[in-house]
Parts: C-alpha cells; structure tokens; sequence
C-alpha cells in the first residue's frame, strides 16, 4: 500500500467515522434527554458488561483477519484468503451462540449481584442476539479492510447508527415508555435491530466483492485449520487483552458508584453524577478520536503488508507521522475544551454544570489519542503479548486511582478524570518504548518548538475570540473556536508530513 493510498484510506474512513461519530454524538444527546442522568448512568452500567460478553465473542478478530488477508492479497496467495474467511466464519458462528446463550442464561444474577440493578435484567436479554450478528460482521469488516475496500463497512455503519437512532426514538414515543427500565432496554433493542440491519448489507456487499478476486495461489496453500490457526495466534492474544481489560474497566466502572456512595452520594445522586460526567462530558472529548481510530484501523494492515516486501523505511516514517498527527489532534481538543466548556455543554446537552467535568476530562486526550493508535502499531510489527499486558497494567492501575480518589469527598468523580490522565500516559509511555526497539522514533527538537509556538499561538487566538463573540452568539462562537483550534491540527498534521 502506497503512502497515498494510505491517507486516501484514512480520508475515507474518517469521514464515514466522522459521520457515525456525528450520529453517536447525537445519540448520546438523544439518550441524555430521554433518560435523564439517572437512565444514562444506567445505561452505561450495563454497557461494559455488553462489551465485555462482546470482547470474549470477537475481540481481536477484524485485526487479525485484516492483517492475514492484506498479506494474503499483497503476496497473490487468492485461495488462502477464501478458506481464511470461510473458516473464520464458521468458527465464529459457533463460539458467538455459545457465548450469547450464556449471557442471556447469567443475565439476572449479573444484574442482581455485580450491576446490583435489577432494571438492566430486560436490556441484557434483549441484547444477546446482538453478539452473534457482532460476531459475524466483525469478520466481514476485517476482510474488507485487509483489501483496501474501506467504504463498504464504513456505509454501512454510518446506515447502522442512523437506523439505531431512529428506531430509539420511535420506540420510546410510540410505545410511550416512561420508566427508565423501559427506555434503556428500548435503547438496547435498537441496538440489536441495528447490528442485524448492518450484518445482512455486509453480507451482500462481501458476496459482490469475494466473486472478483480468484481461487488460486501463488504457492502451496495451506488448510483451511492452519489458517484458522494463523487467525487465533494473532487474535486470541487480542481477545484475551480486550476480555481482561474490558473486564478490569468493568470492574472500574462498576466502581465508581460505590466510591461516590462512600464520598457521600446516595444512589441516584451517584448514577446522575456519572451519566453526567461518562455520557455527557466524555462524549464530547471522545468525539475527535474518530480520526484516530480511522488511522488506527488503516495502519495494521499497511503495516502488514509493508512488512511482508520489507519496506521497513517508509514504516518507520509513517509510524513516527501517526503517533505526533494523534497528540496534536489531543491538543486541538484541549484547547476547545478549556476556551469553551460551558459553552459545550449548554449547546450539545442543554446543561450549564457540565463545564469542570468537559475541562479535566479534556487533558486526558493528547496522550489517550497518541496511546489508542500505539495499540494498532504493536499489533502492526506483531507485538501481541506487549499489547496484553501493557492493557492489564494500565486497567489495573485505573482501578487502584478510581478506588482510592473517587472516594475522596473533595475529588469524586473528578477522580475519574485524574485516572483517565494517568493511566493514559503510563499506557503511552509503555507502548512507546517498546514499540522503540522495532521502529527508530524521531522527535526532532526543532519540529517540537514550531508545534508548541502554534499551539501557543492558537490558543490565544481563541481566548480572543471567546472574549470577543458574546454569548448571544453561542452557535457562531463555538463554531468559530472549533474552527480556530482543528487549524492546529491541520497545519501540525501538514507540517509533520512535510518533515517526514
């Protein structure tokens, strides 16, 4: 893969994830406003524990088969990529009905005894199918990653999100639910609709596109075992990280309202306080990390694939432009976060409390940004067992921060944010070093000084613009402070392409 293809892929894929983050954003906003801080609280309860059924089914699945089949294609081994994917399939048929049978089996005693909710027994049912249809489009999507086809399964999610929102909402005013247990199982049924509706286009598009690409090798292929084989080496260290640290963040997050009972909240007031700060506040930091993980997504197989023709010059170069592009997006964020955070939350959720959890949540985002896309790097060069255990330590780690600050009375759930911070560079520096014995990080100390003088620059201008725009304005203002502060990101972003 060329280095234009590369960021032509990435283009495309940032848009179609700028398109779902635009959806998911509204969502959140949706949800904010249909369940109120309490529903959302719950609603993200219950959301690790789906994860965590969902990261045991499939984690490490799309890398791993976008990683073989991008090899597979740059070495004209077509009939090894065939069987690659049917046999994937066919496993993970099987392994995902057993894993969503014992979800909906274990579902009242994971809410009675670990989410302590008996609300959330309903949305756990309903969400179990949705794990096989995950399952199944996991394996799609990582075969049309792996050759370059990113359009395909980014339409379709775009499509996916729509559907989710829509059904959400016509569920909830046409059965006119009012509970709070209703309208979150209502918000994991269109979960489950929109995972189905996603899974059949996938189909139908990857049966278009396997038709073009031939039954034949360039050397002796191997069986179809062997090559499911090559597919578990590489995804089940992935799975194993993603179910460990998934579950060490479930284990956090289930956390916190504990904590912030034992700071002196009761029930309701912890769940309010954690919808507020996890589905309001962290929604708006997270929504840049779009491009990240476009860039993260298109890299493993680059890498793959530059690595099985020893292009090992223009890897090192790319990967040093990826890790400096994310920390700079982080910064742009920053800076809008801190000009603006009242701003942010009056407009995106209709609340004037949010601005000091959208402030301390934001100084997480240079180095979470630049530690999500170093995740992609080490799977790239093959680093898995680094991967597993740099997760386990920084999940371990956030657990220890969250336990100890949260239930701080002076920090609460500021201690969030304090771990989020921590642990995101810890991660960072962790994966940095080792990804330094493979590939020779260069941060030049000139290109440093020219990014901190535009940062400086950019950050005064939009603390001008905030003082000068008033607040009766607060659409253009806020759009003109985005504006300002993601030029930083574009002219870094040229500039760092330039020195490489």
């Amino acid at each position: 893969m060329s280095k234009d293809t590369f960021y032509r892929d990435t283009f495309v894929l940032t848009l179609s994830n700028l398109a779902m983050g635009v959806l998911r954003f509204m969502f959140s906003i949706i949800l904010s406003r249909q369940l109120g801080p309490e529903g959302v609280g719950l609603y993200g309860l219950i959301m690790p524990i789906y994860d965590l059924f969902c990261c045991l089914v499939c984690g490490g699945i799309i890398a791993a088969i976008s990683r073989e089949t991008s090899a597979y294609l740059g070495t004209s081994r077509f009939e090894d990529l065939h069987k690659t994917v049917n046999a994937s399939l066919v496993f993970i048929v099987l392994w995902s009905i057993f894993i969503a049978g014992i979800m909906f089996i274990l579902s009242p005693i994971i809410c009675n005894y670990i989410i302590k909710d008996p609300r959330a027994i309903r949305s756990l049912w309903i969400a179990s199918p949705a794990i096989v249809f995950i399952a199944i489009s996991c394996v799609y999507k990582g075969y049309f990653y792996g050759v370059s086809q990113v359009i395909t399964p980014s339409v379709i999610d775009i499509l996916e999100k729509a559907v989710r929102m829509v059904i959400l909402v016509g569920v909830i005013y046409y059965l006119s639910l009012k509970t709070i247990e209703n309208t979150v199982a209502a918000t994991y049924l269109s979960f489950t609709i929109g995972e189905i509706i996603s899974f059949v286009f996938l189909y139908i598009f990857y049966k278009r596109s396997i038709k073009k690409i031939p039954y034949t090798n360039s050397v002796r292929t191997d069986n179809s075992f062997q090559l499911l084989f090559n597919i578990l080496i590489i995804a089940v260290p992935l799975a194993i990280n993603g179910f460990l640290t998934t579950a060490l963040q479930s284990v956090s997050t289930l956390l916190v309202p504990i904590r912030l009972v034992a700071a002196g909240f009761d029930h309701i007031g912890a769940l309010e306080i954690i919808g507020k700060f996890n589905g309001m506040a962290l929604a708006i930091v997270y929504f840049p990390l779009v491009i990240v993980v476009s860039l993260s997504t298109v890299i493993i197989p680059d890498i793959s694939k530059k690595i099985s023709q020893k292009d090992f010059s223009n890897i090192n170069s790319r990967v040093n432009e990826v890790i400096k592009i994310c920390f700079m997006l982080g910064v742009s964020t920053v800076i809008i976060c801190y000009v603006c955070p009242n701003l942010l939350g009056e407009v995106f959720f209709d609340r004037s409390d949010l601005g000091s959890f959208i402030k301390i949540a934001s100084l997480a985002a240079p180095f979470m940004y630049c530690h999500y896309c170093t995740y992609s790097i080490l799977n790239g060069i093959g680093k898995q067992k680094v991967i597993l255990l740099s997760s386990i330590a920084t999940a371990l780690i956030e657990l220890v921060l969250i336990f100890i600050l949260i239930g701080i009375p002076s920090i609460n759930i500021y201690g969030y944010g304090i771990s989020l911070i921590v642990t995101s560079i810890i991660g960072l520096l962790i994966n940095l070093y080792y990804i330094g014995q493979v590939i020779e990080l260069s941060f030049p100390i000139w290109e440093i000084l020219i990014l901190v003088l535009l940062t400086v620059l950019v950050y005064l201008v939009t603390t001008i613009i905030s003082s000068i725009i008033p607040n009766t304005f607060i659409i253009p203002k806020i759009i003109t402070i985005i504006v300002v502060a993601f030029s930083l990101f574009f002219v870094s972003s040229f500039l760092i392409r330039k020195s490489s």
